[in-house]
């Protein structure tokens, strides 16, 4: 919202002015003009239900065996790290693959919050070249 709100009124007004259509003007002028910041929300609201561990424990079931039905239940990366973690040995090998699954997990949230904020910018050059 606050994204949207942002869109200067002068370019609302002369998209209207020029003949076009509130939906044209929404989908041509503002949208386009707003994508960085409605695309940080999305990726934003991504990031967080992806670190949510403890309610997407409960929520999908558990099942540290997954199968090829997604009704069936299943656990993610995170969940799996929160509850392995305090019953595996020091130094044995669960625990270091705990850690590895740690580490997977941070270079994906990286990754993806680098190709977020790449896009991002992307969008926000173009938003002012209008």
């Amino acid at each position: 919202e606050d994204a949207l709100n942002s869109v200067p009124s002068h370019l609302r007004a002369g998209s209207l002015a020029t003949g076009a259509t509130p939906w044209q003007t929404a989908m041509w002028i503002v949208l386009p003009t707003a994508a960085s910041g409605v695309f940080s929300a999305i990726m934003m609201g991504f990031g967080r239900a992806v670190g949510e561990t403890m309610i997407v424990v409960m929520a999908a079931g558990n099942t540290p065996i997954m199968e090829w039905n997604i009704f069936s239940g299943l656990r993610t990366l995170s969940a799996n790290i929160a509850i392995e973690l305090p019953e595996a040995v020091k130094d044995g090998t669960n625990y270091r693959v705990l850690f590895l699954a740690a580490l997977t997990l941070f270079l994906m949230t990286f990754f993806i919050n680098t190709l977020a904020e790449l896009v991002r910018q992307r969008f926000r050059k173009r938003a002012f070249q209008l």
